[in-house]
C-alpha cells in the first residue's frame, strides 16, 4: 500500500509539473517531514528543478501545490520551509481500502459450505450486580469476533451468556440495598420501574463499591453476605425475590449496552436454574462418585468439598509453602453454599449432555429487528429454538 501511494505521488508530481512548468520529470525524489504533525510524504524534487528553471524551490513548490490535489488518499498537501511539498494523508479511508483488499484476497470463490454441528460460544459473562465497564465489552468484542468468524465459515453457531444470579457479587448488592440503603422488595420494583437517575445498573455499582467500604471498616458484616447467599441460592423469600428482580433488570440493561456495539446473544443462562432444576445436586453426585472430589476432614479447609488440581490424589493442602499456588479448588464451602466453580462444572455438564436433563426456557429480550435472546427457566413457555 505505501509503494503503490508513493508510486501515485511522483506520477501526479511529474503531471503537474509538465502541465504548469512545461518540463518533463523523471522519478521525482521523496522523503519523510520531520513530524507527523507536518505530513508523512514531502516531495524534495522542487530543488533539484529549481538549478533546471532557474526559480527558487518554494515558488516551484506553491506552483506545484496547488494543483496536486485530488490525490487518493491524501488529504492536505502544504508547502513548508525553503521548497517542500509535505503531504497529509486520509488515513481512514487508506486504512479502509487496506482492509477491503486484504478481505477480498481472503474471500474464497464461493460461500462456505455448512458443516454439521454446532458450536457453543460463550462469552462476556458479567456478573448482574454493576454495569458493564470496558473490560467487559472487550470480552464481548473477542467473543462475537469469534463467533461471527466461525459464521462465515459456514457453522452453525450459538451464543450464550453465562448469568452468575446466584453469586457472591449479587448477595453483596443486596446487603447493601436492605442493610446500608433500607430498601424493601418494593423499593427496589419501583426504582427498577422507573426512570431513575443513575441508570439502576450504575447505582448498583456505586452500592456495591460503598459495600466494600463497609465489610473493611465493618467486618462483622460479611456475616450479612454469608446469610443472603443462602437464602439466594435457596430461593425463597422476599431476598430472593429482590435478588431476582436486580439481576433481571441489571442483564436486561446489560444487554442494551451490548446491543450499541451491536454484539448479541441467543441464550442466556441463568446459575439459578443450574440449583433450581437440580443440575448442581446432579452433578455433585456424579463428581463425588468419580472421585473428583473430596471432603476435607481437617486443616484449612475443613468442612469444604475440594477438588484437587495436584496429580496426585493424595496431596495435602496445608503442604504448600507460604506464597504457593492452591494445589485445591473448593466446589462446596464449610456452611453448605456451592461457589462459583461447582455451578460452573454443572453448566459444563449440560453443554456436553451429559446431565441427562435440560433447562426450560422464555423470552427475555427483542433486538429491533424481531429476533429474540431467551433465558433459561424453571416454567418454560411454546415456540423456544432447541437449545
Amino acid at each position: 500500500m505505501v509503494l503503490e501511494l508513493q508510486h501515485a505521488v511522483r506520477e501526479r508530481f511529474a503531471e503537474v509539473v509538465e502541465e504548469v512548468l512545461g518540463v518533463k520529470v523523471e522519478d521525482p525524489a521523496l522523503g519523510f517531514p520531520p513530524s507527523a504533525e507536518m505530513g508523512e510524504i514531502s516531495v524534495t524534487a522542487c530543488f533539484d528543478l529549481a538549478k533546471r528553471l532557474r526559480q527558487p524551490p518554494r515558488k516551484i513548490a506553491e506552483q506545484v501545490a496547488a494543483r496536486l490535489l485530488p490525490l487518493a488518499g491524501v488529504r492536505q498537501a502544504t508547502v513548508a520551509g525553503p521548497g517542500y511539498i509535505n503531504l497529509s494523508l486520509d488515513r481512514a479511508k487508506l486504512a479502509a481500502s487496506a482492509l477491503n483488499a486484504r478481505i477480498g484476497r481472503l474471500l474464497p470463490a464461493s460461500k462456505p459450505r455448512p458443516q454439521a454441528g454446532k458450536i457453543l460460544v460463550e462469552h462476556t459473562s458479567i456478573n448482574p450486580n454493576k454495569a458493564a465497564h470496558v473490560g467487559h465489552l472487550r470480552n464481548a468484542v473477542l467473543g462475537d469476533t469469534l463467533a461471527r468468524l466461525l459464521r462465515f465459515q459456514g457453522r452453525d453457531v450459538e451464543v450464550q451468556n453465562y448469568i452468575d444470579n446466584t453469586g457472591v457479587q449479587v448477595a453483596d448488592v443486596l446487603v447493601g440495598l436492605v442493610h446500608l440503603e433500607k430498601k424493601s422488595l418494593k423499593d427496589v420494583r419501583a426504582m427498577v420501574d422507573g426512570a431513575s437517575n443513575p441508570r439502576f445498573d450504575y447505582y448498583c455499582w456505586d452500592l456495591y463499591a460503598r459495600v466494600f467500604e463497609r465489610y473493611e471498616s465493618e467486618p462483622a458484616m460479611l456475616q450479612r453476605r454469608s446469610e443472603t447467599l443462602k437464602i439466594i441460592e435457596k430461593g425463597e423469600g422476599e431476598l430472593a425475590q429482590m435478588a431476582e428482580l436486580v439481576a433481571t433488570a441489571i442483564s436486561r440493561l446489560h444487554l442494551e449496552t451490548m446491543r450499541r456495539i451491536n454484539v448479541r446473544y441467543e441464550l442466556l443462562v441463568q446459575e439459578s436454574e443450574i440449583l433450581r432444576l437440580n443440575f448442581w445436586q446432579h452433578a455433585f453426585e456424579l463428581m463425588k462418585k468419580s472421585g473428583a472430589i473430596h471432603f476435607e476432614e481437617s486443616g484449612k479447609n475443613r468442612g469444604c468439598w475440594v477438588m484437587s488440581l495436584d496429580e496426585s490424589p493424595t496431596s495435602e493442602p496445608d503442604s504448600k509453602a507460604a506464597g504457593e499456588e492452591e494445589d485445591v479448588k473448593i466446589i462446596v464451602r464449610s456452611n453448605d453454599t456451592v461457589t462459583y466453580v461447582g455451578k460452573d462444572i454443572a453448566y459444563h455438564l449440560w453443554k456436553f449432555a451429559l446431565l441427562g436433563r435440560d433447562f426450560q426456557y422464555h423470552r427475555f429480550y427483542r433486538y429491533p429487528d424481531g429476533k429474540e435472546a431467551w433465558r433459561t427457566s424453571v416454567e418454560g413457555e411454546n415456540g423456544a429454538p432447541a437449545f
